[in-house]
This record gives C-alpha cells, structure tokens and sequence, in this order.
C-alpha cells in the first residue's frame, strides 16, 4: 500500500516515515506556484485574487501587523488563497475527494506540510533560508524563469478535464516524485491556475 491510499487517517505513531526533505519538496511548491498565481501590483500569473507577497502589497501590512513572522505570514496567506482557488475546481468534479493536486495530498500529507509549515515558522528563521527554493521569490518576479523552474521537474502528459489537467500515467508512491510531476503539469502556461491532478483509485 501507497502513502497514498490509507482509507483514515493513521495516528502520528502509525504514520508512514516520509523524509522531511520531501516534505520541504512539497512545501517549496506550493508556495512558490501560490506567490507565481498572485495578482496586483505586480501582476504575475493571476490566476488568484491576492497581492501578499509584494511589498506594498501584503508586506507592508503584515510588516507592521506582525513584525517577527511577517514572511512566513505573506507566505501563509498566498497559499491559503491558492489552495481556496484549488478546492474551487476540483468542487467541479463529480468526486473531488479523488482528486491529488498540488495542494490536496490527502488528509495526511496535508496535515504534515502544514505541521512543518507551522515548525518553520515558529523556528524565528528567515524562510529563504531554511527552504532554498524560495530563493526563486527573492530574485523577483520572472515569467519565463517561472517557467524555467516548473520545467526543471520533468514533462508529463496530460488529458484536458472539466476541471483541469489530468496527468497521464500512474501515481508515484513517492512524495518527492508526485510533486514533480505535479508542478511539471503548470506547462504549457495557462491564462487560468491549469490544476494539474491524478485521480487516486476509488
């Protein structure tokens, strides 16, 4: 059996060892592809109604509101605002507990992302420097060097749903390797958030 494929949710001492490096993996994804789908100021993607992490946007604010977790607090809200928009299109589905995307793993793996997220940002670290991958964030808004990044994690094939793209071939049983296909399915760019999925088996 999968990490994938649990029926209910294990207790933290059943739970299936995964590396926090893959963890880290998935969390980098999110945030990053939450802050590319961002609009206003400086509108990138828009594929959400969100400014947070810019800095007369969401920083400003959160600069002022929270003075020691206000980077963690803009990346907090952008994907919160991501993962809404997320759970918009897969409600468009005749079985949306089905569907695996970026930011629906299950009730499990969501549970550990966010646990790391919450650690990290009680850690009083910087989040660039503990998540490396956000360095991407810090270097400015880039739309071909977005794309360069998604196309860093691989190709896949796609078929085109009521509710977005859905990627050919089997689901890894790794967390490190869905995640790459995941983003991998962000290409071609699309004027609206694609949602790259996999079905799980019913």
């Amino acid at each position: 059996m999968s990490i994938f494929e649990i029926d209910s949710p294990p207790t933290r001492a059943e739970r299936t060892p995964i590396p926090v490096s893959d963890i880290d993996l998935a969390l980098t994804a999110q945030l990053v592809v939450a802050w590319a789908g961002e609009a206003g100021e400086e509108k990138r993607l828009g594929w959400w109604r969100s400014d947070l992490i810019s800095e007369f946007g969401g920083e400003d604010l959160f600069r002022r509101l929270l003075p020691s977790t206000w980077a963690w607090a803009v990346l907090q809200g952008a994907r919160e605002t991501a993962r809404r928009k997320d759970a918009e299109l897969r409600g468009q589905d005749h079985d949306p507990d089905r569907i695996l995307s970026l930011f629906s793993f299950g009730f499990d793996l969501d549970e550990r992302i966010e646990e790391r997220f919450q650690d990290l940002k009680r850690s009083g670290q910087i989040p660039q420097d503990v998540l490396p991958g956000l360095a991407l964030i810090n270097s400015g808004w880039n739309y071909d060097g977005f794309f360069e990044w998604v196309d860093g994690h691989g190709d896949v094939e796609v078929s085109v749903t009521l509710v977005g793209r859905r990627i050919k071939g089997a689901m890894p049983s790794g967390l490190d390797q869905l995640v790459r296909r995941l983003v991998a399915g962000l290409a071609p760019a699309s004027d609206n958030y694609p949602l790259p999925h996999f079905h799980r088996a019913s």
